[in-house]
């Protein structure tokens, strides 16, 4: 979005602290946390557990299922099945505690159950008991 230096009018970018012409700091619109950007994945590891009791399993049951007639049918998408198991846990946070965050209502999955962590919306201090979020 672009912004024009208050001193010499230059076109300017948003990245820009201090105008390249004329070298007047330039000020930017705070942002709002409803304009910001969603942190990223917190915790990507959360359900890799799942992923690696599944995937010797899948390879196994796969590579035998190879080993018939059923091979080419049943066996390869078992064992394709097995190879992504490990993505597919984290990616869906298999087992972890959902919930709203009891200040603001931001949906929360506690991915490393710990007891107590901050929104990440609010920063809001929130507690994990009994599977739910509660004030801290």
């Amino acid at each position: 979005m672009p912004h024009q230096c208050q001193k010499c009018s230059a076109q300017l970018s948003a990245p820009w602290i201090f105008c390249p012409t004329c070298g007047t700091m330039v000020q930017h619109e705070p942002i709002t946390p409803h304009e910001a950007e969603r942190p990223p994945v917190k915790h990507v590891f959360s359900g890799l557990l799942f992923g690696l009791i599944v995937t010797p399993m899948c390879l196994i049951v796969g590579g035998m299922l190879c080993c018939t007639i059923l091979g080419a049918v049943l066996g390869v998408p078992v064992i394709v099945a097995g190879i992504l198991a490990p993505l597919i846990g984290p990616m869906v946070g298999i087992g972890e505690p959902r919930g709203n965050c009891p200040w603001c209502g931001t949906e929360l999955n506690d991915i490393v159950n710990s007891p107590a962590f901050e929104c990440h919306v609010c920063n809001g201090k929130v507690l994990l008991q009994n599977s739910r979020f509660v004030k801290a």
